[in-house]
C-alpha cells in the first residue's frame, strides 16, 4: 500500500509559477514510478507528466513541456511538479499517482492516487 498526499496548490496569475509536492508514505516508494494527471472541470483526467524510478528519465504531455519540470526524491518519498509560465488553461485539480509497472500516460495503469490539489491561474 501507499498513500500519497499532495501540497502546494493555489491561486496564481498568468505568468506565475507553483511546485507542488507529493508525500508518499511507506519504503517502497522508489519501486514506483511516478505520475501526475491534472483534471479541469467538465473535461475527464488526463496525463501531464511522468517519471521514472531512478528518476533518470521523464515524459511531458506536449501542452506542459518546456514550462513543467518533474522530479522526484526517493530519500524524501517526495516526486515534485515544478510548473512555470503558467496559463489560465492549467486551471485543474492535480493528482500524483504511483506506478508499481510504469510509468505511462494513461491513469488506468497507475496503482495509487493521492487526493488531489487545486491550480487555479487567472487572467
Amino acid at each position: 500500500q501507499v498513500q500519497l498526499v499532495e501540497s502546494g496548490g493555489g491561486l496564481v496569475q498568468a505568468g506565475g509559477s507553483l511546485r507542488l509536492s507529493c508525500a508518499a508514505s511507506g519504503r517502497t516508494f522508489s519501486r514506483y514510478a511516478m505520475g501526475w494527471f491534472r483534471q479541469a472541470p467538465g473535461k475527464e483526467r488526463e496525463f501531464v507528466a511522468a517519471i521514472r524510478r531512478s528518476g533518470g528519465r521523464t515524459y511531458y504531455t506536449d501542452s506542459v513541456k518546456g514550462r513543467f519540470t518533474i522530479s522526484r526524491d526517493n530519500a524524501k518519498n517526495t516526486v515534485y511538479l515544478q510548473m512555470t509560465s503558467l496559463k489560465p488553461e492549467d486551471t485543474a485539480v492535480y493528482y500524483c499517482a504511483a506506478d508499481l509497472d510504469g510509468p505511462g500516460t494513461h491513469q488506468n495503469g497507475y496503482d495509487y492516487w493521492g487526493q488531489g490539489t487545486q491550480v487555479t491561474v487567472s487572467s
